[in-house]
């Protein structure tokens, strides 16, 4: 199997035909009997993972047995409408292979605390387990791609490539601990950035246990407007070359802190306060100390994408993190759920800036947007102001004199300022 790399020139975008050639270049000599897929789910649209998803089906399927896994991790699993949106006619629903997080994974190593300790320079001090789903370990499998884009992260630092097998096709225990690790060490320290102590953590999983796995990956750079490049083979370095770019393509830096940042979220996209938190955490490095960012959040229903992770945010709220790390060491609940403690550091100003959802009423309400700590207001108030069809991405001024800093889709870029990254 190659090792490819094809980027686009600057201000033009791969084409699906030139996407298409690619993979069969990539392919070219492989007969494989069984093939697992694994694309992400419905919250990485615009990764065209789905469309090489397709593809790769389309290609395999007359020489071959294709499953296709999502690559759910915490999620709730994708619907028939999300897989014909993802997919169109190659992938039927009912086909699809569900990820368990919590049940269907075994535990194939440990990644030992000392090299844990180090890598996190003292933040951590305990041993990681390695669980991934149990058919990655299925010998019936000759060849398993792992598909999905590279962009900064909050808790590996630049998304996919491992963290899709040990996060997206995880277990609890693995997903709790990398996610805690990521929040111990600093959401600063890490968005945007290719060596974190997450990632070393991954590495170190891959190096050691999945030696006998037929795992490759591809690897997408992309805008809102198109894939600006992929990457495709076996080896990190491909990994390295994708977040080298991505830094590129979906890093936006800024000459000024923002007082006021507005961020949208596509209601067919963002239905939880999990998901919608990529607005604080993509634009927390660009924000004022004293600002404000207000989240135009007509979609979102509920905090958690799983109703124990959703009650735990209802309970304990998006407090800060040193209240966050305290209420770990007194609250069993919270301590047996660390990836919904990381997501409750992740999702807060910390006393820094202010945040604000703007919910429609009757889907998620004032009184439980402002029990999780959240400044409240109704979604065509907000929007009457801040209206996203008027808007452009980047620096609006009002028509009082106000400047804002509009941002459509949170999921696409890390916006900072050169100082702080």
């Amino acid at each position: 199997m190659r090792e490819i790399d094809r980027t686009a020139p600057a201000g033009s975008y791969l084409t699906e035909e030139e996407i298409g050639r690619t993979l069969a270049e990539f392919l070219a000599g492989e007969r494989p009997r069984r093939v697992l897929l694994l694309p992400p789910d419905y919250t990485r649209l615009h990764s065209r993972a789905g469309m090489i998803t397709a593809k790769l089906v389309e290609t395999l399927s007359p020489s071959c047995e294709v499953d296709v896994m999502p690559a759910l991790g915490t999620h709730v699993p994708v619907s028939p409408e999300e897989c014909r949106a993802l997919f169109g006619d190659a992938v039927p629903w009912e086909k699809l292979i569900v990820h368990d997080w919590r049940r269907d994974v075994a535990r194939i190593g440990t990644v030992p605390r000392e090299f844990v300790r180090e890598v996190s320079e003292g933040c951590v001090d305990e041993e990681i387990p390695v669980e991934v789903n149990r058919r990655l370990l299925d010998p019936e499998y000759d060849l398993i791609l792992s598909i999905g884009q590279v962009v900064p992260h909050e808790v590996a630092g630049m998304a996919n490539r491992t963290k899709n097998i040990f996060v997206g096709c995880g277990g609890s225990a693995m997903i709790n601990a990398s996610h805690m690790l990521g929040a111990f060490y600093g959401l600063e320290r890490i968005m945007g950035r290719d060596e974190t102590p997450v990632r070393a953590v991954f590495d170190y999983a891959e190096e050691h246990f999945l030696g006998n796995v037929p795992l490759a990956y591809i690897l997408t750079v992309c805008t809102a407007e198109g894939v600006r490049g992929v990457f495709l083979g076996k080896e990190r370095e491909r990994f390295r070359r994708a977040a080298a770019f991505s830094r590129e393509v979906n890093l936006i830096f800024l000459e000024k802190p923002i007082r006021k940042a507005v961020v949208h979220l596509d209601p067919v996209e963002f239905k939880s306060t999990w998901l919608g938190n990529k607005s604080v955490y993509r634009t927390r490095m660009a924000i004022a100390d004293g600002g404000e960012l207000v989240v135009l959040a007509p979609g979102v229903e509920r905090f958690g994408e799983d109703p124990e992770c959703d009650r735990l945010i209802r309970r304990y709220g998006y407090c800060g993190r040193e209240n966050i790390l305290r209420l770990c060491r007194e609250k069993e609940d919270l301590r047996g759920n660390m990836s919904a403690a990381a997501h409750l550091i992740h999702g807060s100003g910390d006393g820094r800036f202010s945040v604000t959802y703007c919910t429609e009423p009757a889907r998620l309400g004032r009184a439980e947007v402002e029990g999780v700590c959240y400044g409240f207001l109704p979604y065509a108030e907000a929007a009457a102001r801040y209206d996203p069809a008027r808007l452009r991405d980047g620096w609006n001024l009002l028509p009082d004199g106000e400047e804002i800093y509009y941002i459509s889709n949170p999921a696409l870029g890390l916006w900072a300022l050169r100082s702080r990254l």
